[in-house]
């Protein structure tokens, strides 16, 4: 996340041209808004990484600290990991799913949701050490935005920053402590030790936004410029209550709302945002979820207070309230002009799910100007995703890779600069800003599915990479989507939203076993007559504590006039992780995105070790 910069009032032009065809292929953009966190990984990347332009960054994340914090996700187009936003992004990822999880799983991206879920808590994991010890940033953004390098090439500073009872950070452990309790619900079904492991981390980590209570921009400092935390604690200590309760049906946690619904300001905030800092909102629509499935007890007349400013938000966004929000001339939600996008993304989740709420309880919505149908919550959040997606002035879409006319030059280190797959040079720090942030031209990378920041309180947008507050991405733009879109993608609304319901068991991620080879196939081809060319070399080299690592590039070309299928490798003597290629029992296929190689076409794949080059050679194959 690039910090904003003043700048003198532009006189701006509103273009008035036709939108774009209000028909939108919601399932192709869900999957797409998943395959997004993909780009953003940090650490080691899996076998199974379809964003293949990306290899391992981060490694050593934790390590002067004496604490493992490989791995986890880069919040924006820089190099840092932000806690407090990171969190954020998990929670709101959990809660898609949690109620929209039987659609994602009809179109296939429950497995690939869930995947992105649970690489941010197995980071979040590894950041809590300790009850009253939570790493909260690893490295700063003024060191990481002096420079421009891909994550794979960073040399800037990577100390990590903690809270504990000494240095508190109350919203940075809620948050946190929200984001565990969210995602133990997601996993209850598939992989009940695993939720099980972070409903504890939840309880310890509610606990120690509780009992040490504090801002944690006032501990970790070098957080103020970036994502300082200007609401205070007490949203993220009622949202985690929320959460921790859904999780856990603890009346403990139901209690904590009640009691300190009034004096943390949960029923006195009337919010018209909702985002990573200010969550009243989002804690005002679960209280009203839980009023409304009857369970707020003795606590109904502080929650029936909830719930008037849950309506108050609601009814701003649709145009019935009191305060509504501000929006351009084309209809979009307007907060403000750096990464507003984030800011309708979120709001519309929160309308998305109160409407399914109210449709299940048979209400209506109470607004200023009258009782509204909740279906108008609905397609407000569908006008702001159409408008999202290119039903909008320019007929821009704002998530990249989707349409043909969307964002080619995003503020985005990695996307910006050529893939280390493709040209291993070492990039400096300085470097990259004059090689690769000045050009204009497209990003070598496209980064699939990314929600940049979009356009101004007038509809215009300037697809430049040095606009930052435009055309930055984030993963909290995209979390709230996953949910929306399953939504406007089932088509279905007859599902109830009150019931607890858990979510759906995924069907594997990983690519089906590819049948066995027919009779025709020829085995074991390692002669010079052989179709298929394997040439091998290496890339690169590099000492790392005394130990020299190797970068292997493989070459495999189709050198017959068939299109090759049905590939199984031999892969010996490695010792590292290897990229490029899908592993099934002892033998190596096709990437997971790959099929078939036509005639005269080339694959690449590369590994890494401290050794000499592995064994590559052909088991089987079809020629068709």
């Amino acid at each position: 996340m690039e910090k904003s910069m003043s700048m003198a009032p532009l006189l701006l032009m509103v273009l008035c041209l036709p939108f774009a065809s209000g028909w939108h292929d919601y399932n192709q953009a869900l999957s797409k808004s998943i395959l997004f966190f993909e780009a953003q990984r940090s650490g080691y990347l899996p076998h199974n990484q379809r964003v293949t332009w990306r290899a391992n960054s981060g490694l050593n994340d934790g390590k002067a600290s004496e604490v493992d914090l490989v791995g986890g996700y880069y919040d924006a187009g820089d190099n840092v990991k932000f806690g407090l936003p990171m969190a954020f992004t998990i929670t709101m990822m959990s809660w898609s799913i949690i109620e929209y999880g039987k659609p994602m799983a009809a179109n296939g991206e429950l497995g690939h949701a869930m995947e992105a879920v649970k690489w941010g808590t197995d980071y979040l994991i590894k950041a809590h050490p300790e009850p009253y010890v939570l790493y909260g940033e690893v490295g700063d953004g003024n060191t990481d935005h002096y420079c421009w390098q891909r994550p794979e090439d960073m040399t800037t500073d990577r100390h990590a920053y903690r809270i504990d009872p000494s240095n508190p950070g109350s919203d940075l452990a809620g948050e946190t402590a929200a984001a565990m309790a969210a995602a133990s619900i997601v996993f209850r079904r598939s992989n009940p030790a695993y939720s099980s492991e972070l409903l504890h981390h939840a309880y310890q980590l509610f606990d120690f936004a509780d009992k040490y209570k504090g801002k944690y921009d006032s501990s970790i400092t070098v957080a103020q410029k970036y994502y300082r935390s200007v609401s205070g604690y007490n949203d993220e200590l009622l949202w985690a209550a929320a959460w921790l309760y859904q999780a856990s049906n603890n009346q403990y946690y139901l209690n904590y709302l009640g009691k300190n619904g009034d004096s943390m300001g949960g029923t006195g905030w009337a919010m018209t945002e909702f985002g990573w800092d200010v969550k009243y909102a989002g804690v005002q629509t679960l209280v009203a979820k839980f009023l409304m499935q009857g369970k707020a007890g003795m606590h109904a007349p502080v929650f029936e207070r909830y719930h008037q400013k849950a309506e108050h938000f609601m009814c701003s966004l649709i145009g019935k309230g009191t305060r509504n929000v501000q929006k351009t001339p084309g209809g979009l939600m307007f907060r403000q002009r750096w990464n507003n996008m984030q800011f309708v993304t979120s709001a519309s989740f929160l309308a998305t799910v109160y409407s399914d709420y109210l449709v299940s309880s048979r209400g209506t919505l109470r607004c200023a100007a009258g009782n509204v149908a909740p279906t108008q919550l609905l397609s407000f959040a569908k006008s702001q995703v159409d408008y999202l997606l290119g039903d909008n002035p320019r007929g821009t879409s704002y998530m990249v890779g989707y349409g043909n006319n969307f964002p080619r030059q995003v503020h985005h280190r990695g996307s910006s600069i050529v893939s280390i797959k493709v040209d291993s040079k070492f990039i400096a720090c300085r470097q990259g800003y004059a090689a690769w942030y000045t050009r204009k031209a497209s990003d070598p990378n496209v980064l699939t599915g990314a929600v940049v920041g979009g356009p101004d309180a007038y509809d215009n947008f300037a697809d430049e990479r040095d606009n930052y507050e435009q055309t930055e991405p984030a993963t909290y733009n995209n979390a709230p989507l996953f949910g929306i879109l399953a939504r406007l993608g089932s088509g279905h609304s007859g599902y109830n939203q009150l019931l607890p319901e858990a979510v759906p068991v995924p069907k594997p991620v990983a690519a089906k076993p590819k049948a066995e080879p027919k009779a025709k196939s020829t085995l074991n081809p390692a002669t010079t007559s052989s179709p298929i060319f394997i040439q091998q070399k290496m890339a690169t080299s590099w000492n790392e504590k005394g130990r020299t690592y190797y970068r292997y590039s493989i070459v495999m070309t189709n050198k017959s006039s068939k299109t090759l299928k049905d590939l199984k490798l031999s892969i010996s003597k490695l010792y590292g992780p290897i990229w490029g290629l899908t592993k099934s029992g002892n033998s190596y296929g096709f990437p997971t995105y790959l099929n078939s190689l036509p005639a005269g076409k080339s694959l690449e794949f590369v590994y890494i070790h401290a050794a000499s080059p592995a064994d590559v050679s052909v088991s089987s194959y079809n020629l068709a």
